[in-house]
């Protein structure tokens, strides 16, 4: 009798310890940093945050700045680790300049995990929607297509310090020469900073074609590269002799790819991205082991695989292409 009390006291104390265990991951909590607050891009990363806090019950939320301001941001997560929060999900305006608050959230035991941090040394894991060579290869595949595989080009960026963007370009660089030998790298300006600003890149692009009357080409990395060529490439009336590529979210960019300005942009989903990070954060925080493939439960993140070298940075099978025909179908 004693014995059988004694295996029903342990049951019940394993039970309440399991609830106990349970309740914790569902109290963990979990911010995600974007950029800023500001930008489409983050916004619609933060309607996919809501949803799967929603869905999954997990105390995770998105926090941005007023502005892509890599100071602000870098006070924010000072900001977070003060308020002890369980895990952080940034995306980096200046990876390097992030490094001392990030180790600053890892020494206090905070999970930090980034999305676009590829070169990031303070982090647990970053998640990159594709390999950032590949997804590079694929946006110089498009405005090599609309630049019917020849003439002269260029790239554009956010800032030379932003990773992933020169990552892209690099990638792209590295593809055309490969791939599409009648083409050529603009070596006088090779790389050009957007600002990550629409008008900047209007101006520059510009800029860009008064001065070199042969230029063909710009690839864009940033949201607002392409857009803001776009404009340029109109005003100029150089539709049909000039061409972009690059990134930029659909509904934003409707009007330019089915006028033709713009022959096709790139794109991830940054709401799946957002919900990436948080799944991955939940799995660390949990203590499970993340080995590849990685299966995060969120579309073009089921088979996530390391990037060779590397025992942190992990990468997905998230791109598409958006054009005219299909620009309706995404929803944002």
């Amino acid at each position: 009798m004693k014995r059988t009390l004694s295996l029903v006291l342990c049951a019940l104390l394993l039970v309440s310890l399991l609830g106990t265990s349970l309740a914790e991951k569902k109290d963990w909590e979990i911010v995600v940093v974007p950029k800023d607050a500001s930008n489409p891009w983050f916004v619609h990363m933060k309607t996919g945050v809501d949803e799967y806090a929603q869905k999954h019950g997990v105390n995770a939320y998105q926090k941005g700045t007023a502005e892509i301001d890599a100071t602000l941001q870098a006070q924010l997560i000072a900001d977070l680790i003060a308020q002890g929060v369980d895990a952080i999900c940034v995306v980096p305006v200046n990876p390097e300049s992030l490094e001392p608050v990030l180790k600053q959230a890892m020494d206090a035991g905070i999970v930090v995990i980034a999305h676009e941090g590829a070169t990031l040394t303070n982090v647990h894991y970053d998640i990159e929607a594709f390999s950032n060579e590949q997804y590079g290869a694929f946006i110089m595949d498009n405005l090599a297509e609309a630049m019917g595989e020849e003439g002269l080009y260029t790239t554009m960026v956010a800032h030379v310090t932003n990773a992933s963007h020169n990552e892209w370009a690099d990638g792209g660089v590295a593809h055309q020469k490969a791939v599409y030998p009648k083409m050529t790298l603009l070596e006088a300006e090779p790389r050009v900073e957007s600002e990550d600003n629409g008008d900047v890149a209007y101006n520059k692009a510009k800029e860009l074609f008064k001065k070199y009357p042969d230029l063909k080409g710009i690839m864009g990395t940033s949201s607002y590269d392409a857009p803001g060529i776009a404009r340029a490439i109109e005003e100029l009336g150089l539709v049909g002799k000039v061409f972009t590529s690059g990134t930029g979210l659909p509904l934003a960019n409707k009007a330019i790819l089915e006028s033709g300005i713009v022959k096709s942009l790139t794109l991830w989903d940054s709401a799946l991205a957002g919900q990436a990070m948080v799944s991955l954060a939940l799995k660390v925080l949990n203590g499970e082991e993340i080995t590849a493939p990685v299966d995060l439960g969120v579309d073009g993140y089921m088979a996530l695989t390391f990037k060779p070298g590397s025992d942190k940075v992990l990468e997905g099978q998230g791109w598409v292409v958006i054009n005219k025909e299909n620009v309706d179908s995404f929803g944002f």
